[in-house]
């Protein structure tokens, strides 16, 4: 038999400023042990080394993970020019140098070719799958390998800050899967100066910012009180990338039991994905087919 996970049924999203120098797991299990929940998870791993919005979704929240992990996000980063290292950031070993500084136009122009549907290579020291190997494990071995490209939407890429020749300021807003290391790498490769992450940051990830984020301090402040509870967003922000249909009481009935039930919709296609709420309850996901709602995933919140 299965052993019951301990802790308390609680649904949410609890928006968390990272700070620099701690894993995105380390911050969930921060999270669920702060909330005393039984279930957590995050949206988007961010490097260690990385700071900025990390949500992480408590109990049903779960759910609507892949909502938030597909939306648009943003990043500011500082790329240090004339230096290549083997993990393409400030971590890593420095393995190429150049004394070439490209001017601030030469950046502004090279950009135009990160933006829009690119193909991009991850970097070696990633989480990337090889043959069933993580690829930094790989790399860590001195293993000899190749990682494929792969697509990536890049929505924006603009340069904000150049505080000296060595250091261009850029802001990107992408889909999922940008790392923006490569980013970093590839744009050094193309000015001819060779280039890294120096400093990373994510400013918003879906309807997430990170002026709304808890800090890592206030969460062991306030740890298992009512005033972290407080900071708890509703599970239904993690699906606002969704058209959201009224579920009629039958409905909700059959819905929870995993059947198809009729909604209320208005403006959602055939076969179009959404949400169904019950007096302002969420309780499924699924595709909208004449009239009812064939659910995907169901939420189970506690009475």
């Amino acid at each position: 038999m299965a052993r019951k996970r301990k802790g308390r049924d609680i649904s949410g999203w609890l928006v968390v400023d990272k700070p620099a120098g701690m894993t995105s797991t380390a911050v969930v299990n921060k999270v669920r042990w702060a909330m005393a929940a039984k279930k957590a998870g995050h949206a988007g791993t961010l490097d260690p080394e990385a700071t900025g919005v990390l949500a992480v979704a408590l109990g049903e929240a779960t759910k609507t993970v892949p909502y938030i992990t597909d939306s648009l996000k943003a990043y500011t980063f500082t790329v240090r020019l004339g230096a290549a290292t083997n993990t393409d950031d400030a971590e890593g070993e420095v393995i190429a140098t150049s004394e070439a500084r490209p001017t601030d136009d030469d950046i502004k122009a090279a950009l135009a070719q990160f933006v829009g549907d690119i193909m991009q290579v991850p970097p070696k020291f990633s989480a990337v799958k090889i043959d069933g190997e993580r690829a930094y494990k790989l790399a860590r071995d001195d293993e000899d390998f190749e990682i494929a490209a792969r697509p990536l939407w890049v929505e924006e890429l603009v340069m904000i800050d150049r505080e000296d020749t060595d250091h261009v300021t850029l802001e990107m807003t992408c889909g999922k899967g940008g790392y923006v290391r490569s980013i970093a790498r590839d744009l050094g490769e193309a000015l001819g100066c060779l280039g890294h992450v120096r400093e990373l940051r994510r400013i918003w990830s879906g309807p997430f910012t990170a002026s709304d984020g808890i800090s890592i301090e206030q969460i062991d402040e306030m740890a298992k009180t009512p005033e972290l509870d407080a900071y708890l967003r509703p599970l239904t922000e993690g699906l606002t990338e969704l058209p959201e249909v009224k579920a009629t009481a039958e409905g909700a009935v059959r819905l929870r039991n995993g059947n198809p039930g009729m909604v209320i919709a208005s403006d959602v296609d055939y076969g179009e994905e959404c949400w169904a709420s019950l007096d302002g309850e969420p309780v499924a996901v699924g595709v909208f087919k004449a009239g009812e709602l064939h659910p995907s995933r169901v939420f189970v919140l506690p009475e």
